[in-house]
């Protein structure tokens, strides 16, 4: 089981941390800030290089932080808050992959709240420093707290009209 466990956290924790990487830089095939930050606006997101920012360095923090097992429930409810966020700008366009959709952040908004119900495993960080099993209440707060804090941002983030004005940018660029 403990193996289980390490092979998915490092999988989806690096992943994750990738796909903020790439929020942030030009690396494994990032557009850097600017992209990051155009990316939000196309979206429909204010806040411009702040957001990029944020979004990126809470996707490789909470990425990171699962990939080592470290404060597993707390990583697992940040991940969960921005895979939401990116979830809800999939929504729209159905639940499967290959029309845009949701499914890819839904899988890892699920995935995050497994590792913290399970735990890390022995082969953590959160095992080497004797903080588990932790609490099963503070487990299912973060399950709570994770996506209900994504809606929260993009109801807070998102601009008014902002999808018509997407639109009009993707029929634009192509």
């Amino acid at each position: 089981m403990d193996a289980g466990l390490l092979v998915l956290r490092l999988t989806v924790g690096l992943l994750i941390a990738g796909h903020g990487v790439q929020k942030v830089s030009f690396r494994l095939g990032g557009n850097g800030v600017a992209g990051g930050t155009e990316e939000f606006r196309r979206d429909g997101f204010r806040g411009g290089r702040l957001t990029a920012l944020v979004a990126g360095a809470s996707q490789i923090g909470s990425g990171l932080f699962l990939a080592a097992g470290l404060l597993t429930p707390l990583a697992a409810m940040a991940a969960m808050g921005v895979m939401t966020v990116a979830g809800t700008v999939k929504w729209p366009k159905g639940l499967w992959v290959q029309n845009d959709g949701y499914e890819y952040p839904l899988v890892l908004v699920v995935v995050s709240a497994a590792l913290a119900l399970t735990g890390p495993g022995r082969w953590s960080v959160d095992h080497a420093l004797a903080v588990t099993p932790w609490p099963v209440g503070i487990s299912v707060a973060a399950i709570v707290m994770g996506p209900a804090s994504g809606l929260l941002t993009r109801v807070l983030l998102h601009r008014p009209g902002a999808s018509t004005e997407g639109a009009r940018y993707a029929q634009a660029a192509e």
